[in-house]
Formats: structure tokens, sequence, C-alpha cells
């Protein structure tokens, strides 16, 4: 896949999943194209038995042929948290949600370009316990290639 250099790309590595997610969001509105890498780098906050006990519940809602479809990988993760934070089902919302990429890890055509933190969102000054989008994914049943 190839991407136009048009690309602003955000390393996840260190950034806290929600406050992340809603500063990308609302940049996506204002018209910019985003790519985000290194997705299963990102940080949930919290204790990971409680977080992971709260995605297994919600993975048991719906129906597997029927919906709703729960992603196990990182960078879906990432993606429909940002969706969530997105108005989606009218026009601008659509239109932002085309102008995200995630990918995980850093890929060829995205390895030269500039990269740049969101420093809002970074975990320097947590205290409490947390554990990566990886982490949580391979407990929810994420292969990890």
């Amino acid at each position: 896949m190839q991407l136009e250099s048009d690309y602003k790309v955000i390393n996840a590595d260190g950034l806290i999943l929600g406050r992340m997610a809603s500063v990308i969001a609302k940049r996506l509105l204002k018209g910019e194209k985003i790519a985000v890498v290194n997705a299963e780098k990102a940080i949930i906050s919290g204790k990971k038995r409680s977080k992971v006990g709260e995605a297994k519940d919600f993975l048991e809602v719906g129906h597997p042929g029927k919906g709703p479809m729960h992603p196990r990988r990182p960078d879906r993760i990432l993606r429909r948290t940002i969706r969530g934070m997105l108005p989606y089902k009218q026009p601008k919302g659509k239109q932002a949600y085309k102008r995200l990429r995630v990918f995980i890890g850093i890929p060829e055509e995205l390895k030269n370009l500039e990269m740049e933190t969101i420093e809002e969102a970074q975990a320097k000054k947590l205290t409490c316990p947390y554990f990566t989008l990886g982490e949580l994914a391979k407990e929810i049943g994420w292969s990890g290639e």
C-alpha cells in the first residue's frame, strides 16, 4: 500500500490510548490525513487483570456471524477507539475516518518520513499501573504476527 506524502505520521509508542485517540479524532475532523504507527505499543492505564476481564466480557456480546464484530488486533482496536470519538454516522465523520491509517510496527514506506508524537498523551506522568495494547490484544485472542 502506497501512502501519499501528505499524511502526518504519529508514533503511538508510549502514548496513552484514550488521550491519543481524542487528539487524533479532533485533527481528523479538521481535515488532516493521519497515519499511526506502532499501535501495539500504545498504553492503557489501569490494572491489566481488570481491563482484560472487561474486554473478555465485551467479546461475549453479540452473535459471531451477525455482529457486533469485536477487533482483536492492536491496530484494529486503536482504529475502533478513534472511530468511537468521531461522528462516523454523519458524512463529515465518515470522511474523517477514511483519512486514518493505523499500522502495527513501522511499514517500510513510512520509515524515512518524519514522525511526531502527541505531548498531552505522553505516559511519563502515569503513577498507576499500565500495560500495552499489544499485551491486551494477546490476552483476548490476537496471535501476534
